[in-house]
């Protein structure tokens, strides 16, 4: 571990073995595989994904080569010297090839599209402080380090997904520098000394009359710096608009660029149309790959080793997230999740598996919470112990709030109009950059009626680096378990009872598909009967429903079990910490008596088959005809267990592969789930290409839209999808998306690979016509193992096509007590008419006011609104402000709910900093930004403005936690 008073850019080689690997790799070949942010770049370009990425595995490499694993050989470096790095070479070699690094594949993901998306989102797109365009050096210099410090804090508060989106953020203009100003043109060939010491002044600056460029008619325009030794950036757009003699960014979309001096310096591409200095793009990306090391390895230094693996989750384990009921029948619930984790922790501890994050959610009526959140096994199971069921007792509960946000205050209805401000236009993205000096409500008149939401303030909570708990009873509304869990992550929910909260419903199962969590119910209560337990009205036969449909949405299940089985059942929460994929039925929809199949290909290894409700026999069968029915015990395909009407039947290793089948006689609908250790899986999200804004890619999206072309680009995970060097590789030929519930197929798209071969890019083109339908769907991969054999994967959560885009955003930084901050909300319909209603809600529950509450939209028109958030002085700092915007449509309007959700990060002044470093010391300090930061950008359109949308393909406002979900 390197020590904090050293400067990260005079370390000698030997203490960053990785970057050396990494920069024989650049020149010249460009051999960084083209990713999806670039489609429609130049290729051989390097792009901030690419940067990122490669800074992050190298970092990565250099801790594998520090702290040897456990119980298995050291890593050599020698034995990637020449490779591309690979996360799951890296996986493969560290932990054994049976470990999966999907998990750290889409830690990753967060990161590099949090960075890509500052070129897209409309409150970064354009402001050069983020970008270290317009000479702003010191201003860009300072937001630089403001993000670093936010992403650490964060970090340390257990909040990963916000840390990872200013890590990105922070990252993009980290690299920007080395793009945008002349500091490769100057001859430098080390990376900045001083961006990451504030400190230490920015010298040898251009001043404002300081001629920097000369005039260039040409794409490429390699000498059109003037003779000098000062330090300048190029300036984009008109805002702010260059001074006489100044140098341009340059490319096609730099409109300053065409006053003169013309042409520009920017390194972006080696492309001439976009870059005019694309001849030294690869030595910028040389420089900005060593300045990314230094940033992560700064990071490491200031988490430490395990801080830093669970800031990109560097291991292949999964997150133990329980849900508790605890009313007075719910006393051998609790002992059986007390004796589940328990013994995953004694049985997990030091090895690949253990679980680096623990959440715990207790709910009980009227409350819920606190929330306990740590790292430290000891911290869960002495928090877990002292949970006992007491009180309480009847029917309902509040499960679905101890899942996610508790329920807002109703609506104020005040008389107001909107005044939209003057020369509004319609288009996405601020018309300039420069914040607003003072934040305030929208004008009102007399004759307009419109909601203002109130909500009360936010008593304090507490943090440490090892556990966080948020008082829930002291704090309505609250972010309990879903907001506080991991992606990619289970969590189970023991209760007897249903829930009383089913308003929540739709905005659970749209968080759960945000963070990519299955939820699973274990109810230890007969659906047809209630015993025992006090009730206040006559209970619907349908009040478990809220449970089935948030299991649905989530790929997750409802298990209902009796108390004496309680215990055996629990073991599927062991179960599932394998990471285990779920294998597709065919028919999707089970029926009793009518035979079903699965497939098990040769990368697959202990299946297991599960099977309840009222099960009166069933029987398996195996590609080669042997059968096994339900007798309990070891039979001819696998061991078969009984709990009530759970049954668990485990395939012998390995298992034959091939097409088996089973049939299930029942009373009413069977639950059948066939699942299966694998390497071999994918990571999957959607996007939309863009060829207008400072640069194309791809925009993305947390669900696809309805009428709207879009992207689907997948990513194969594991050591499988490699395999070792001349062995066949994997195909996937297409995928197949189908609805969910029904399992009808509702189109099949062919699947062509992007970049280098082994990187496992693959995207398919969803025309209009396949989203047109509004509901969830499931994602299966189809293709052939390297023999020619078939291989099928399903995605875990299923997704869903919303009926309209819905996009909210903020000032990139933070938020300070006292402060206010203005958000950005824009709605937008593709699919036709839509009469929606909009409802807002902030978690804690700071004053939030909105100026829309419903309106009308036409086929391809948008609408913008405002909200005013309120962070009140006694708001706790170093914690997490989330806002959620729900559309619903009204009768005429009918579609699934569409949400979006935006976290900010409050923090308290930067002398309070407890990561600054002494005075006298040279090291990096992570200092905070100016509160001028959490403003958004002056010309913003106004409240209930309804637009024709600026559309030369898709911009505006990235929905910032679906950058968590891919």
């Amino acid at each position: 571990m390197l020590p904090a008073d050293v400067p990260l850019s005079h370390l000698s080689p030997p203490v960053l073995p990785p970057l050396l690997l990494l920069l024989q790799q650049l020149p010249p070949t460009a051999s960084f595989f083209p990713n999806i942010w670039s489609l429609l770049a130049a290729p051989g370009s390097i792009t901030h994904q690419d940067l990122t990425e490669e800074a992050a595995l190298n970092v990565t490499l250099q801790l594998f080569l520090e702290q040897p694993p456990p119980g298995r050989p050291p890593l050599r470096l020698e034995d990637f010297l020449g490779r591309t790095l690979l996360a799951d070479d890296l996986f493969a070699a560290y932990f054994g090839p049976e470990f999966p690094s999907r998990r750290f594949r889409a830690a990753l993901g967060e990161v590099s599209r949090a960075n890509a998306a500052q070129d897209f989102l409309p409150t970064s797109r354009n402001d050069p402080d983020l970008h270290f365009d317009a000479e702003r050096l010191g201003q860009g210099r300072m937001r630089l380090v403001g993000a670093l410090r936010e992403a650490l804090v964060a970090a340390r508060a257990l909040e990963h997904t916000l840390a990872r989106q200013r890590l990105g953020a922070a990252l993009h203009a980290l690299q920007d520098f080395y793009s945008h100003s002349n500091w490769v043109e100057m001859g430098q060939q080390q990376p900045q000394p001083h961006l990451l010491w504030p400190r230490q002044e920015l010298r040898s600056l251009a001043r404002v009359d300081d001629p920097t460029c000369s005039d260039c008619e040409e794409l490429s325009c390699p000498g059109n710096l003037l003779g000098f030794t000062l330090l300048t950036s190029g300036y984009f757009g008109t805002h702010p608009s260059k001074p006489p003699g100044k140098c341009s960014h340059g490319g096609r979309f730099d409109r300053s660029s065409s006053q003169p001096p013309r042409g520009g310096i920017n390194k972006d591409s080696t492309s001439p149309g976009f870059s005019p200095h694309h001849m030294l793009h690869l030595q910028a990306a040389k420089l900005a790959l060593q300045a990314s090391i230094q940033a992560f390895s700064l990071l490491r230094n200031r988490l430490g080793d395990r801080g830093f693996s669970r800031l990109l989750d560097i291991s292949p384990a999964s997150s133990l997230s329980f849900v508790l009921d605890t009313t007075g029948s719910m006393g051998e619930e609790i002992n059986a999740a007390k004796i589940q984790a328990r013994h995953i922790v004694e049985q997990q501890q030091g090895s690949p598996m253990e679980p680096v994050h623990y959440v715990l959610v207790p709910f009980h009526d009227p409350g819920f919470g606190p929330v306990f959140i740590t790292s430290d096994p000891d911290s869960f199971w002495q928090q877990l112990n002292e949970i006992h069921a007491l009180g309480g007792g009847d029917e309902p509960e509040m499960c679905l709030s101890a899942l996610e946000v508790c329920p807002t205050p109703p609506l104020h209805l005040l008389p107001f109009q909107v005044l939209p401000p003057r020369g509004t236009r319609a288009f996405l993205g601020p018309p300039s950059p420069s914040p607003p000096s003072e934040l305030s409500p929208p004008s009102f008149r007399p004759g307009f009626q419109g909601p203002l939401t109130f909500n009360s303030v936010l008593p304090g909570s507490t943090h440490s680096p090892a556990a966080t708990m948020f008082n829930a009873h002291a704090l309505p509304p609250c972010q309990l378990a879903l907001l506080h869990t991991p992606p990619l992550s289970d969590i189970f929910v023991f209760t007897d009872a249903s829930p009383k909260d089913a308003m929540l419903t739709s905005r659970v199962e749209s968080l759960t598909q945000e963070r990519r969590c299955r939820v699973t119910f274990l109810v230890t209560e007969d659906p047809s009967r209630v015993q025992g337990r006090a009730r206040r009205e006559v209970l619907s036969p349908l009040r478990f429903e809220p449970y089935e449909a948030v299991a649905l949405a989530s790929g997750g299940e409802v298990i209902f079990t009796k108390d004496q089985h309680i215990q055996d059942v629990a073991a599927i929460v062991g179960d599932s910490m394998a990471d285990l994929v779920t294998l597709p039925l065919e028919p999707p929809v089970v029926v009793s008596g009518r035979s079903l199949v699965f497939r098990v290909d040769a990368l697959l290894q202990k299946v297991t088959v599960r099977i309840h409700r009222e099960v009166s026999s069933f029987w398996i069968r195996n590609p080669a005809g042997v059968s096994q029915d339900q007798e309990e015990g070891e039979g001819p395909l696998g061991h078969t267990r009984r709990f009530g009407q759970f049954w668990i039947v485990t395939l012998n290793d390995p298992p034959q592969t091939g097409t088996w089948e089973i049939q299930v006689t029942a009373e009413g609908t069977p639950r059948v789930r066939v699942q299966a250790q694998t390497a071999l899986n994918f990571l999957f999200y959607f996007g939309i290409p863009m060829e207008d804004g400072p640069h194309p890619g791809l925009y993305p999206l947390t669900q696809p839209v309805a009428g709207l072309q879009t992207q689907l680009l997948v990513e194969v995970t594991g050591p499988g999808s490699r395999g070792k060097l001349g062995d066949p590789r994997p195909h996937f030929s297409h995928i197949v998306l189908r609805g969910v519930p029904d399992g009808a197929e509702r189109g099949r798209v062919p699947l062509e690979p992007t970049g280098p071969r082994e990187r496992n890019l693959l995207t398919a083109s969803l025309p209009p016509t396949l989203l047109s339908t509004t509901g969830p769907f499931s994602v299966e991969l189809i293709g052939q193992d390297g023999e020619g054999r078939g291989l099928h994967r399903a995605a875990p959560q299923p997704c869903t096509v919303v009926p309209v885009l819905l996009e909210l955003g903020g000032s990139p930084g933070f938020l300070a007590p006292g402060s206010k901050a203005l958000l950005s909300l824009r709605i937008t319909s593709f699919s036709g008419p839509q009469d929606l209603d909009l409802r807002t809600s902030v978690s804690p529950s700071f004053p939030l006011t909105s100026n829309l509450s419903r309106v009308r939209l036409e086929l391809n028109e948008s609408a913008w609104g405002s909200l005013w958030l309120e962070v009140p002085d006694s708001a706790a700092p170093d914690s997490v402000v989330t806002v959620t915007v729900t559309v619903t449509g009204r009768e005429a309007s009918p579609g699934p709910p569409t949400h979006a959700f935006l976290r900010l990060l409050v923090l308290g002044p930067a002398l309070q900093d407890p990561l600054a470093a002494p005075a006298h010391s040279s090291g990096p300090i992570l200092t905070s930004t100016s509160p001028a930061s959490t403003l958004v950008t002056q010309g913003r359109a106004g409240g209930g403005q309804v637009d024709k949308p600026w559309w030369g393909t898709v911009g505006g406002v990235l929905l910032l936690l679906g950058l968590a979900s891919w």
